[in-house]
């Protein structure tokens, strides 16, 4: 299933793509998995209103994780590793947040509270570029210098 899921995401400009173990966008909790390809983007953003926690298990590859501040300044970095030591995070509501691809894919599941509306999922950040802007590859490569910085730190300094 990964093999597939993957195949489809690097047919779409997103470089990403969704399994949905739950029936209709009603469902609560929603429980899907996330296929994302190295280069794809997602904007920072929180869910605030409803809130709504978020849960994440990384079941193939490696991602880092950004927890930012209301200004954009990072927060927390956290690598999750389907090999360990850290494979899952679960992020309170309101927590302004975003996923960068470490390896060539990554695969993890997803839990958080339904129902979904589209209008008000996801509250996006000002200070970060919209999907499909042409400064999102200059946001990206800023992401991975900041987790460079922060893998390249000894632990606990």
């Amino acid at each position: 299933m990964f093999d597939e899921l993957a195949s489809r995401a690097a047919a779409i400009p997103r470089l990403r793509i969704n399994h949905n173990f739950h029936s209709s966008m009603e469902d609560n909790p929603h429980r899907f998995l996330n296929v994302m390809l190295h280069g794809t983007y997602l904007r920072p953003h929180r869910h605030l209103a409803p809130p709504k926690t978020e849960s994440f298990v990384c079941l193939e590859g490696r991602l880092a994780f950004f927890i930012y501040d209301g200004f954009g300044k990072i927060q927390e970095i956290h690598e999750l590793n389907a090999s360990g030591p850290i494979i899952g995070i679960d992020i309170a509501p309101g927590i302004w947040h975003t996923i960068l691809v470490l390896s060539s894919r990554a695969v993890f599941f997803e839990v958080k509270p339904g129902p979904y509306q589209v209008s008000t999922d996801k509250e996006f950040v000002d200070w970060a570029p919209e999907e499909g802007a042409p400064d999102v590859p200059a946001f990206l490569a800023s992401l991975e210098e900041a987790y460079r910085l922060h893998a390249s730190k000894p632990p606990g300094s």
